[in-house]
């Protein structure tokens, strides 16, 4: 309970931060480059499986009730809904949030925050802010990523391997899925699930002990906490927004 509530006074020391630090707009850009960019590879490759053991196992279990051409509705409203912004969340606290909290523990480690105070440049504005900017930009757009990829997947499973007609498999999927209620609803959790493993990962890398073994913990600490607060918060959106 302490932890939470530092990490919600720090939040908010954050968001008093963020009009100072749109003076390193360049800062910005670099780390949306660095948490979004360089996280395609991962983001893509594990959309591309997941959507095609979906699609196997979706057609398997809907084939036994004669509604196998359901198939591409199920995996896209699976993928909007849940899947997607949630397995991205996951993978980005994994790649990305273990990054950003190592670098910021170093920074610590080494006095570089200490350094930026002596010279009038504030840590928060210049370290905390564009990150916790970069995770909240940079989620959503992986997550379009990665249901694209696992659309793919499951065409690919679905129409090549199994023979399901694909006129039938996208014209079923765009039928049934509603951009507001299914495809916007995804991108509002993306956003969220952004904003908190970026949020956990800066306040562990910003507050740990100064040494090798409190950089390990904190690292550590960034992924478990991380996924808690993903999961547990998808409940929560997820009973509100439907």
């Amino acid at each position: 309970m302490a932890q939470v509530g530092a990490c919600g006074l720090f939040l908010l020391q954050v968001l008093g931060a963020v009009p100072k630090s749109l003076r390193h707009f360049r800062e910005t850009i670099r780390q949306i480059w660095f948490v979004g960019a360089m996280s395609l590879v991962i983001i893509m490759t594990c959309g591309l499986f997941v959507g095609a053991v979906l699609g196997l196992q979706l057609y398997d279990v809907l084939s036994r009730f004669g509604a196998s051409a359901m198939s591409g509705t199920v995996v896209a409203l699976a993928l909007y809904r849940e899947l997607g912004p949630v397995v991205t969340a996951l993978l980005f606290a994994g790649r990305a949030g273990t990054s950003i909290t190592a670098e910021i523990g170093l920074m610590r480690a080494t006095d570089q925050l200490a350094a930026m105070e002596m010279m009038a440049v504030d840590p928060l504005a210049y370290v905390a802010a564009p990150r916790f900017i970069a995770g909240i930009v940079a989620l959503p757009l992986l997550a379009c990523v990665f249901n694209a990829m696992a659309i793919l997947g499951a065409h690919a499973v679905c129409v090549s391997w199994l023979g399901l007609d694909g006129g039938t498999f996208w014209s079923n999927m765009t039928a049934s899925v509603d951009v507001w209620t299914d495809v916007v609803n995804g991108v509002w959790k993306s956003v969220a699930f952004g904003a908190v493993c970026t949020l956990i990962a800066t306040f562990n890398g910003y507050t740990t002990a100064p040494t090798s073994e409190g950089v390990a913990y904190a690292t550590t600490r960034t992924v478990v906490f991380s996924s808690i607060a993903t999961l547990a918060l998808d409940f929560v959106m997820t009973a509100f927004l439907t």
